[in-house]
């Protein structure tokens, strides 16, 4: 007779094996090692909580220090590869097999051990994507997750770096599985109520808070002038004609170029109101002084930002908070939004190829893409209508009937032509190819594919690829923005000539733009502590961006 509730039962003993090396629900930071090789089995499939920014660091730190003899072969199913010991378990036999989106600071280390052989990869993912696997095939056994505080009923506050942590708990605690949570303090009673106490199973006060990256801070005082120049491209060009008010901007220095651009630059050509309204977007400092200026109406957050919770406690309008006055992030439904609700998202990468296609992934790096795909691609199953959707469908399908046209989502790459040590941008072929035929793995890790994107901009000017009517326009176009690069001297003169005469180009002085105005007194603050003065004082730069 077959059992109906074996999940269940193996839970069961999971919690009483655990409860042996707990009070009640707490397990103290001391007993962490023989606890956790209590609760996991071989083989199991864990979920340790590395996210975009925030990260299970006691947890990760007491997983990578289990017997091997005892515990081996995980499968780890995380966002996140960012702490040495989400690779130090693989190193010492701990885990096998990987699951994963993003490892901007492991990048180089997981690429020399899956070269190496000791990281059996399942598939680098976008956040949704995994996100969507856990609760299909990849669901957790355990999860080991981190939050702000805890009450002894197990009840978390997450703060405003909630991120992945209602996804992950969501997927295992309602499939039989273990949720273990680290936490800064034990209270009587949390701030709010993110994560009810009946979903977890296991708290660690871990006596201090947990470690958040601050990923999208980017010093005004590192962007030049020619990123500038690329902002004034996108706002003049793309941004003002399209009438783009719902977007997502990609980590970098020419998206923080364009926020902060926007109430001096954008001001000038009377955009205000016009574009630039509501955001898929973390907390960016460089938003700041656009939100001061009336720019932005409503922002919602993958995560937060170090630094960033007084300015978004006083400014409520415009974040997501709760009764507490904190932020509520969440990355699925951020990434979410994204994908279906924004007209546009704009962002960087490592290279670009003749036909569009973009990576991240180099022969040395190996960074994964988290959540560009999502935000960098067209959703088919897109309904509504909007200015900007519609008009870019038909520059894309004309000869389709209006009442039968697909809109087409905006999804630009903006770069500069050479980038850091003068690497170019442009190639005839992608890095991410070599290390598909070297790793055999059966699909190449492409971060935004050719088909998908609609623009490209440079320091050159602006490639419109809805208006290439085949591979060869298409391929000139890219050509035709690519400066000085291998790829942009291999340009065909003539057919250059034309797709700027139909549009399909658009160099600066095309759009009565002079280079020598992309100065950096456009920027609205030109150093972090700019930055913090147009706060008001609220924005408290992490140390590391403090020079005064």
């Amino acid at each position: 007779m077959k059992e109906w509730a074996r999940q269940k039962a193996a839970r069961k003993a999971r919690i009483e094996a655990g409860s042996r090396h707990a009070r009640g629900k707490a397990v103290a930071v001391t007993d962490l090692q023989d606890f956790l090789e209590a609760v996991l089995q071989p083989g199991d499939r864990v979920c340790l909580e590395g996210d975009n920014q925030k990260q299970a660091d006691i947890l990760a730190a007491a997983l990578a220090d289990v017997d091997p003899a005892k515990i081996h072969d995980l499968h780890m199913v995380q966002s996140g590869v960012v702490l040495p010991e989400h690779l130090d378990i693989f190193e010492k036999g701990i885990a096998r097999r990987l699951d994963y989106s993003y490892s901007g600071p492991q990048a180089a280390r997981i690429a020399r051990m899956l070269f190496g052989g000791q990281i059996e990869l399942g598939a680098v993912h976008t956040y949704l994507e995994l996100f969507a696997r856990y609760f299909v095939d990849l669901t957790p056994n355990i999860a080991l997750i981190a939050a702000v505080s805890a009450d002894a009923d197990g009840n978390l506050y997450t703060g405003p770096n909630t991120e992945d942590t209602p996804t992950i708990v969501e997927a295992t605690s309602f499939k039989g599985g273990l949720v273990v949570a680290q936490v800064k303090e034990i209270v009587d009673k949390v701030p709010r109520v993110d994560i009810p106490g009946d979903q977890v199973h296991f708290v660690v006060a871990a006596g201090k808070p947990f470690y958040v990256e601050p990923l999208f801070t980017r010093d005004p005082a590192a962007i030049t002038e020619t990123q500038i120049l690329t902002a004034m491209l996108a706002i003049k060009g793309l941004y003002a004609p399209y009438g783009i008010r719902r977007l997502n901007h990609g980590i970098g220095f020419n998206t923080a170029a364009i926020e902060l651009l926007l109430p001096t630059y954008g001001e000038k050509l009377g955009l205000r109101g016009k574009v630039c309204t509501h955001w898929a977007l973390n907390p960016h400092p460089t938003l700041i002084p656009a939100i001061e200026a009336g720019w932005v109406e409503q922002v919602h957050c993958f995560g937060s930002e170090v630094g960033m919770e007084d300015y978004i406690r006083a400014r409520s309008d415009i974040f997501f908070t709760g009764p507490d006055g904190s932020l509520r992030s969440n990355r699925a439904f951020c990434q979410t939004a994204g994908l279906y609700s924004c007209d546009m998202f704009i962002g960087s990468t490592l290279q670009i190829d003749l036909q569009g296609h973009s990576s991240t992934v180099t022969a040395s790096r190996i960074a994964g893409f988290g959540g560009a795909p999502n935000m960098g691609s067209d959703p088919r199953g897109r309904r509504h209508p909007s200015e900007p959707w519609l008009k870019a469908g038909a520059e894309a399908n004309p000869d389709t009937p209006a009442h039968m046209r697909r809109g087409r989502k905006l999804v630009v790459q903006i770069g500069e032509t050479f980038g850091d040590k003068n690497v170019p941008l442009f190639v005839e072929r992608l890095e991410a190819l070599t290390l598909a035929e070297k790793l055999k793995l059966d699909l190449a890790p492409i971060m935004v594919y050719g088909d998908d994107v609609t623009h490209i901009v440079t320091e050159e000017g602006i490639a419109n690829l809805l208006l290439c009517r085949d591979r060869d326009e298409r391929e000139q176009a890219i050509r035709g923005v690519a400066g000085y690069t291998d790829i942009g001297r291999g340009r065909d003169a003539k057919m250059v000539q034309q797709l700027r005469e139909r549009g399909a180009i658009r160099r600066p002085e095309d759009l009565g733009i002079d280079p020598l105005d992309a100065d950096r007194r456009l920027l609205a603050a030109r150093s972090i502590k700019d930055l913090m003065l147009a706060s008001g004082a609220l924005y408290a730069p992490p140390p590391q961006f403090r020079n005064w």
